[in-house]
């Protein structure tokens, strides 16, 4: 068995999931580990971020089921110290593949989603029988990694497992890298000198973003105040939210920006970053605006941002789903500010070191 690393993921798209791990290969290779970077198909958009002293394995599958025999295959062949893999299916898929192989390498399994707001949502069948499959599989794993309480709660309360079993570890977000594309520059005219407060939303535009709450609530701030809305994000309900905006009359007042591969410069510019998720498995996007000095608005629904936000204290906190109170808390934010400074020292609690401290003894073997 080798003292190399292996991470797993389905690709390198634009997930949270798939953000933060890169951040944790880079901050391994630079503690002079060897990390072999596993895709079930070796695309995405952060792919040309990735560190060249990681070294990339393509499984070279069109799904995550069919890349099971390749995952065999790699383990045997290359026997790796610790394999830690990530997301729900492909933890899933970790389990027997190990088995399989019939090596010693250590499984740690990484649970980003709230499970059971992932069954419930689910728009697949199999999607629905995750709890039960994980209450079948993640305890043959040496450990399984939550990255929140509230995630780690809806493993023990669905799937059953062992609250003494679950690590949780938040994820690895700031890096020096993020300070340097903060900086960048940004050539938008909203974020010129003398223009109104620009709100800023970053994420997929899917149902558990709730962006139709978002853009109700932004309807109740413009209606007191000048403000504009800045939407970095791809997704499947683009169309439906743009008629949304329209029937709300906010269309000159909203932009939809798709996606960016450095949204920090538009965060380190923009007045006040808010989070309406109906649910989070952690909120990435909060401790991003918290290392800019970002003001933060956020729900307060299950997953990371209550945490992240410590309860309120480095941000506002509204119920989910209520229209109202999201635009009173971005009201307040714009006109009492807290401290940047204050938000930047609590964004040091969820850096790759903060992080690497806590996997690298469950990778190595010296975890409890």
């Amino acid at each position: 068995m080798s003292g190399r690393l292996a991470i797993l993921l389905p690709g390198l798209g634009s997930g949270g999931a798939e953000r933060v791990m890169l951040n944790l290969a880079h901050g391994l290779v630079e503690r002079g580990q060897q990390v072999d970077l596993l895709l079930v198909r070796a695309e995405g958009s952060f792919l040309p971020l990735l560190d060249r002293r990681v070294h990339l394995v393509d499984l070279n599958a069109r799904r995550a089921l069919s890349a099971l025999p390749a995952l065999v295959r790699y383990l045997r062949r290359e026997r790796p110290g610790a394999l830690l893999s990530n997301l729900t299916y492909l933890n899933l898929l970790a389990v027997p593949a190990r088995r399989l192989a019939s090596g010693r390498t250590r499984l740690v399994l990484v649970e980003h989603n709230d499970l059971g707001r992932a069954a419930a949502q689910g728009v697949r069948r199999w999607e629905r029988l995750f709890p039960l499959a994980v209450r079948l599989l993640y305890p043959h794993a040496d450990r399984v990694v939550a990255v929140s309480q509230g995630v780690a709660d809806g493993l023990v309360a669905l799937a059953g497992l062992r609250r003494e079993r679950i690590e949780v570890i938040y994820n690895p977000i700031v890096t020096p890298v993020l300070e340097q594309q903060a900086a960048a520059g940004l050539d938008h005219p909203w974020f010129a000198a003398g223009q109104p407060p620009v709100i800023l939303a970053v994420g997929r535009l899917t149902a558990a973003k709730d962006y139709p709450t978002l853009l109700r609530a932004f309807a109740r701030l413009r209606a007191r105040r000048a403000a504009r809305l800045f939407i970095l994000g791809e997704g499947e309900l683009r169309d439906e939210l743009q008629s949304l905006a329209a029937s709300l009359n906010l269309s000159a007042e909203v932009q939809w920006a798709g996606f960016d591969p450095n949204p920090y410069r538009y965060i380190k510019r923009s007045a006040v970053l808010v989070l309406s998720s109906a649910w989070e498995g952690f909120g990435n996007v909060l401790v991003e605006a918290l290392a800019c000095g970002t003001q933060v608005v956020a729900t307060d629904c299950p997953g990371g941002p209550a945490e992240i936000l410590a309860r309120g204290a480095y941000g506002r906190l509204a119920p989910v789903g209520d229209e109202a109170s999201l635009a009173q808390a971005m009201e307040a934010a714009l006109d009492e500010p807290l401290s940047p400074e204050s938000l930047r020292r609590r964004a040091q609690d969820f850096s790759v070191e903060a992080a690497l401290a806590r996997y690298l003894p469950l990778l190595l073997g010296a975890g409890r």
